[in-house]
């Protein structure tokens, strides 16, 4: 069964990037639909289970208004619906988790919550629907404006035909890019290309791309046993060393991702209930020593660690046997990871394996435990009238240089360290310092397309800039823009180059986005401290 819809502005998957383009677009005045493939909205903070990484001085700069005002609703959630202590409660800098990675550690239906808040009033105003388990399969094309985004309703099988005037492509790897034939990159440049000096030395590598990770939730109850059935692939990945990792990738030993030394850190080094440098303190989203004693029996944390970081093959670019035999893959490797803990893993108290360790399907709401999608780090990027390069932002590629290059057509900022993951290709961390930066406007239009913009990880940057560029506020930040300047193409009647290339429009637009939508477009002391 076919069936047609008609917006203003259709935005391609539900994100923090989507989400954010749906705000400001509906701000400015136009009506949205956004498809999601999951059943949440969310992506990386919900799917995926990440609770946010952010920049040391999040919490009064460098995010944008409405990131601010997620960020508040979450812990008026936890403020209003869980009894918290008082010391808890009334802490302006509430930490849900008090994880070790970030100030504001969360469960991932918690983010959901806020996120629905957000965006109930524009659905009672009918400026918004959202097609969750809808999934892009065809764009129709004529020359270079996109018409017509055919997507399968997963749960009803049907077709929905979908025209906008703008489409925002927000999905986690691009897909539209590739449905569309927008021109884009994948995986690694070299360095005859970009000049970037951590960019590959002999040639680019589109199957050169960041390790994927299945993230998972899970408490610990020391006198209980909930090991779970051994993993099919255990054999495999108990036995599993690549060739740049110092032993098994099952242990407790691993590379530390800025020195490349050996470094050695397990999931206890000591009581829970201590402020301690060990695996369950680095991503641990709820504390229950923020409630009265006795009503919660465990804390709970999100495995993301170096230990799960899948890197045997790619998941873009690749036949779709391939990509589901990885995706496979990486759900095979947390299992085994967490059956590991469980039965083989050192104690830091002597003997093996910590048997209380439990898989916490109900907290990303999955029958197997794992998060609703895998955590992805690279995406599809599209060819862009402008490309972020290691040397507007790296502090070793800038040299004597303080600071970012500041860019004219500057549309917010972000700050985070360039973080590579181990790559497919078998290569090691490449995690190096970053200045605080600015997003450029450039970055987010295509070479060619008009009327198609990124609103995720997708735009112009390189695989080494992608590192700083993907995190969740500079995410959340690129998704307003997009979004924003959608509605403000529709409302003037230009494209999107018109408005970065003629000096009055972007004037204007700068000035919508820093006045209308809260958006910062510079840092207040951009030199003052590297990442």
């Amino acid at each position: 069964m076919n069936r047609e819809r008609e917006t203003d502005i259709l935005i391609v998957g539900g994100g923090l990037g989507g989400i954010a383009a749906a705000l400001a677009a509906m701000r400015l005045g136009k009506k949205v639909i956004i498809t999601e493939q999951t059943d949440w909205i969310g992506g990386q903070l919900t799917t995926q289970a990440v609770p946010p990484d952010e920049h040391p001085w999040i919490e009064g700069t460098g995010r944008t208004a409405t990131y601010h005002l997620l960020r508040k609703n979450i812990r008026a959630y936890y403020r209003r619906y869980y009894p918290l202590l008082p010391e808890a409660r009334f802490d302006a800098r509430f930490n849900p988790g008090k994880g070790n990675v970030g100030p504001l550690c969360h469960e991932p239906r918690v983010a959901l919550a806020a996120l629905n808040a957000l965006l109930a009033p524009y659905q009672s105003g009918k400026m918004l629907d959202v097609l969750l388990r809808h999934k892009p399969i065809a764009v129709e094309t004529d020359g270079d404006h996109v018409r017509v985004v055919h997507m399968l309703d997963t749960y009803t099988q049907d077709n929905v035909v979908i025209r906008a005037a703008y489409v925002l492509d927000a999905t986690e790897l691009g897909d539209l890019l590739a449905l569309a034939d927008v021109e884009h990159v994948i995986g690694s440049e070299s360095q005859a290309q970009t000049g970037e000096p951590h960019a590959l030395p002999d040639g680019p590598d589109p199957l050169d791309q960041q390790s994927i990770t299945w993230c998972f939730a899970m408490d610990y109850l020391p006198d209980g046993d909930f090991t779970i059935h051994r993993p099919r692939d255990y054999d495999f990945w108990s036995s599993y060393q690549a060739d740049f990792w110092p032993e098994k990738q099952l242990g407790w030993v691993f590379v530390d991702p800025t020195t490349l030394d050996v470094r050695r850190q397990s999931i206890f080094e000591g009581p829970t209930d201590l402020d301690v440098n060990d695996l369950w303190h680095f991503r641990r989203i709820f504390y229950k020593g923020h409630y009265p004693a006795g009503m919660y029996s465990s804390d709970i944390t999100l495995v993301n660690w170096p230990q799960n970081d899948y890197w045997l093959g790619p998941i873009v670019g690749v036949p779709d046997e391939e990509r589901r035999r990885h995706l496979d893959g990486a759900r095979q490797l947390s299992l085994s990871l967490l059956y590991w803990m469980q039965t083989e893993a050192p104690r830091h108290d002597g003997g093996y394996g910590y048997h209380g360790l439990r898989l916490r399907g109900d907290v990303v709401e999955t029958t197997d435990g794992l998060a609703k999608h895998v955590y992805v780090r690279e995406s599809r990027r599209i060819r862009a009238e402008f490309t972020v390069l290691e040397q507007h932002v790296g502090v070793e590629a800038r040299q004597s240089l303080q600071g970012a290059e500041e860019f004219y057509d500057s549309v917010g900022i972000g700050s985070y360290r360039i973080d590579l993951h181990p790559s497919t290709r078998q290569r090691a961390y490449v995690d190096i310092s970053s200045w605080p930066f600015q997003i450029p406007l450039g970055a987010l239009i295509p070479i060619r397309m008009e009327n198609l913009l990124p609103a995720c990880k997708n735009i112009g940057t390189t695989h080494i800039t992608n590192g700083c560029y993907r995190l969740h506020p500079v995410e959340w930040n690129i998704g307003e823009v997009a979004g924003a300047l959608a509605a403000f193409c529709l409302r003037k009647d230009l494209v999107p180059r018109q408005v970065r290339n003629t000096s009055r429009h972007l004037s204007e637009f700068q000035r919508t986005l820093k006045e209308g939508l809260g958006i910062e477009l510079a840092w207040p002391n951009p030199r003052a401290t590297a990442r």
